[in-house]
């Protein structure tokens, strides 16, 4: 759940720090005062979008941070990503989210205290809260919207039906491609098995062309190699005088005499180490005059070859070593071209294809199903409580016209009013205020159903539009819910204001000719007050009194909760996530 949010220059918020406790908590206050502004700040701190006019005139940049309980479904990848920083206390670790934003709107992010993502605040964002905002009705009447709140209902994961609608397309599409362009394939197809064919013949090795130019640059000065190889042993060895017969006559030289100066024995040791260089030098060369001799035929052969390599690499115009990548290159767009043009085993791939999307559609579908029926029946019992005694709400499946993406069948909610009523498509028979109290039914449903997904649920407005009984039912609603998990709403009805565990007020205030948002949690005469200024201002006001604080004390009686759909959803419906 969430503990605290701090804010510093946001917006027309100067400095605030608003601690928060679990069950049902609503900020309230007048129209402009900024409580929206608290909301949107929390979501600038989960990784929503922020840009430069989030920062207070003046300032150099706005802080946003949040400190929540650390979910346990985090543990795992807190670790991996470095980031589950433990507190020095030894205490129960918080999860600590912050991040800035400048007046160039450049933003900058923490998790724990160390550097992270945008991304990775929403990666996080996922197992804490779910927000519900005032226009949460509109998305009722979008199919996508529609299909996402009823699979999330039915614990459905997208992804496999995806991947395998986007393999069924891909096979269709290469197998229309392979039908409209057979002629060019097999045109292409040919061109490419001859050019192959011309490189196949040659043969051409992958380090080969270096290896001929070095044998072929041997052979071809072998004359010169030997010549100068003999002229080097006479000069070493052979000659008269030789370097070898001089160096010992220095070396005799000196060792008659060194005994007389131990100075001349370091010189001694470097002309015995050159005579051993030049007796091998010797030795070597020796070897080699052994083993080398002109050969006319093998250079010949290197010639032919050579020219071969070279005469292929004109007619494709590449330089000669590069025609081994060419020859690979070409074996691999023939084998393509080849696979392109097999239309039977295209057609195979494409009822594979098929059959695999089939069994994960069937399989979604079965899921959608097993959910709907639960699902209507909560929102129904919902809508007793919320001024449509006696409606009925479905959720229908029909087919879809043809296979698509998202499966086989379109999800349409639909809602009869009043009891003896037939449900229709709720967008073509429910009015505004109709939907508005749907929406809040449906989001208030999907949260029971899985209250261990998130810590906390907020409702930013979405009591928008009601009023009465049907007010004090939402409170009710909401009172309860805030038995399982952190609500927090924001709301100018005082039924939903009276019901609440906990209440804070926001306020404008000017000093110093600067005007700045302040929240302050209250309490008792303070809470009295604010209920009355909410059910009708400073007119009435004794009885406008009487009345709120006999609201706030008939709260204390719960009332009935709507049921919730069996079979433990996988997470609640974040639809209207903002």
């Amino acid at each position: 759940m969430l503990r605290r949010l701090m804010l510093r220059d946001v917006a027309i918020v100067r400095e605030l720090e608003l601690d928060l406790h679990a069950g049902f908590t609503v900020l309230t206050g007048e129209t402009g005062t900024g409580k929206s502004i608290l909301i949107d700040a929390l979501q600038v701190a989960l990784g929503g979008r922020a840009d430069a006019a989030l920062v207070r005139e003046g300032a150099a940049r706005a802080e946003v941070s949040a400190e929540f309980d650390r979910p346990g479904s985090l543990a795992a990848w807190l670790t991996e990503a470095g980031l589950d920083a433990e507190p020095d206390d030894g205490g129960p670790a918080p999860l600590l989210l912050r991040r800035t934003v400048d007046a160039q709107g450049r933003s900058r992010a923490w998790i724990n205290g160390s550097p992270a993502t945008v991304a990775q605040l929403r990666e996080v964002a996922e197992h804490l809260l779910d927000i519900h905002g005032q226009h949460a009705w509109q998305s009722l009447t979008r199919p996508a919207a529609v299909r996402a709140l009823l699979d999330a209902q039915a614990g459905i994961e997208p992804a496999p039906l995806q991947r395998a609608w986007k393999a069924w397309r891909d096979a269709r599409e290469a197998l229309a491609t392979a039908q409209a362009r057979a002629d060019t394939l097999a045109d292409e197809r040919e061109r490419l098995a001859w050019q192959l064919a011309e490189v196949d013949r040659l043969s051409p090795g992958t380090d080969e062309w270096a290896t001929l130019n070095t044998e072929h640059g041997r052979l071809s000065h072998a004359q010169a190699l030997l010549d100068g190889a003999r002229l080097a042993l006479e000069a070493l060895r052979e000659g008269d005088p030789s370097a070898s017969a001089l160096l010992s006559g220095a070396l005799d030289a000196l060792d008659d005499v060194q005994r007389h100066d131990p100075a001349l024995a370091a010189v001694l040791d470097v002309l015995r180490s050159a005579q051993a260089q030049i007796d091998d030098a010797a030795h070597t060369l020796q070897g080699y005059l052994g083993r080398h001799e002109p050969d006319p035929e093998r250079l010949a052969e290197l010639d032919s070859r050579l020219s071969a390599w070279m005469a292929l690499a004109r007619r494709f115009k590449r330089p000669p070593q590069d025609l081994p990548e060419l020859q690979a290159g070409w074996r691999a767009q023939l084998a393509q071209l080849e696979a392109a043009a097999d239309l039977d085993g295209l057609a195979a791939r494409v009822a594979q294809a098929e059959g695999t999307w089939r069994t994960e559609a069937r399989a979604v579908s079965e899921a959608r199903r097993r959910a709907a029926a639960p699902l209507a029946d909560a929102v129904t019992a919902a809508m007793q409580q919320l001024g449509m005694a006696g409606g009925r709400f479905e959720v229908a499946l029909l087919p879809a016209d043809g296979p698509q993406p998202f499966g086989l069948e379109d999800v349409e909610l639909r809602v009869a009013g009043h009891a003896g009523s037939t449900p229709r498509a709720l967008g073509k028979v429910a009015s505004g205020g109709e939907l508005s109290r749907l929406a809040l039914a449906i989001a208030v449903t999907t949260a029971r159903s899985a209250p261990q997904s998130v810590g906390t649920l907020i409702f930013d407005e979405i009591d928008a539009g009601v009023g009465g009984a049907v007010g004090d039912a939402v409170g009710r609603m909401m009172k309860q819910l805030g038995s399982h998990v952190q609500v927090l709403s924001v709301t100018h009805l005082a039924q939903v204001a009276a019901c609440a565990d906990h209440h804070v007020r926001v306020d404008k205030r000017t000093e110093d000719g600067l005007t700045h948002s302040v929240a302050t949690p209250i309490a008792g005469e303070a809470r009295v007050a604010e209920v009355a200024r909410m059910l009708g201002g400073d007119r009435l006001a004794d009885t406008s009194r009487a009345h709120a604080a006999a609201m706030i004390d008939a709260s204390t009686v719960a009332a009935p909760s709507p049921r919730a759909p069996r079979g433990g959803p996988k997470e609640a419906n974040r639809s209207s996530r903002r």
